[in-house]
């Protein structure tokens, strides 16, 4: 099952795409993570190859300060001091971090823009799914506007801004939209899913107010597919 950081029981393909650096300075890292590849260990020996422990090599006080999951490319912040990570995980916890992501879709999405707002909880007995419940769900935003219609091939390109950050939300709220994320093992139909090799999902923009100088930083990830 991918998206699971934590499956023992799934060995991760390898991964042969590069970790590119987006920003570096005394304090922040941020990276383009590669499709596929980890952005922390697995359990399972195997699963070692990952973001962090290819950027401990060059790095070696990187911290973790947010996740993003298996099939999702895209932009990651590291701090690389305590003091960083220490006020940037606060502002993540303030939901004061602006992320955005571009998905292509399938189906045709009617509304040029729209909010999704459903509260996910883990799914239990199919871990490591997630699901919608209202009754003891957490509270789940999405903003989401359309980029582009391709009617000849049924899909929609979306800008997805996730508000709060809940596990595999993004994917879980375009279902419920009616219009699943393509290249989906996990929540798209067979069919959908077989439309791409890869989730069609994309960490394309991140920006926050540094946690050092407090000044506002934006940073990009040009969008691969």
């Amino acid at each position: 099952m991918s998206g699971n950081d934590n499956a023992s029981y799934y060995i991760v393909p390898t991964c042969h795409e590069r970790v590119g650096i987006v920003y570096q300075d005394a304090d922040v890292l941020l990276i383009n993570k590669p499709a596929y590849l980890l952005s922390v260990p697995g359990r399972a020996p195997e699963n070692k190859d990952c973001a962090i422990t290819r950027l401990q090599q060059q790095f070696e006080d990187i911290r973790l300060v947010h996740r993003l999951d298996l099939d999702t490319s895209g932009i990651m912040v590291f701090a690389l001091s305590r003091e960083g990570q220490s006020r940037l995980s606060r502002l993540f916890q303030l939901r004061t971090v602006k992320k955005r992501y571009q998905a292509v879709v399938h189906g045709i999405v009617e509304q040029n823009e729209g909010s999704i707002e459903l509260p996910l909880i883990a799914d239990w007995p199919n871990r490591p799914l997630q699901k919608v419940c209202y009754e003891n769900g957490k509270h789940a935003l999405t903003h989401y506007q359309v980029l582009e219609r391709d009617e000849w091939r049924n899909r929609t390109r979306v800008a997805l801004s996730p508000v709060t950050g809940r596990s595999h939300q993004l994917r879980i709220h375009c279902r419920e939209l009616g219009h699943p994320i393509i290249g989906c093992d996990m929540y798209a139909p067979p069919e959908v899913e077989a439309l791409s090799p890869r989730l069609l999902l994309h960490a394309e923009w991140l920006g926050f107010n540094h946690p050092i100088t407090g000044l506002w930083s934006e940073f990009t990830s040009p969008c691969p597919f």
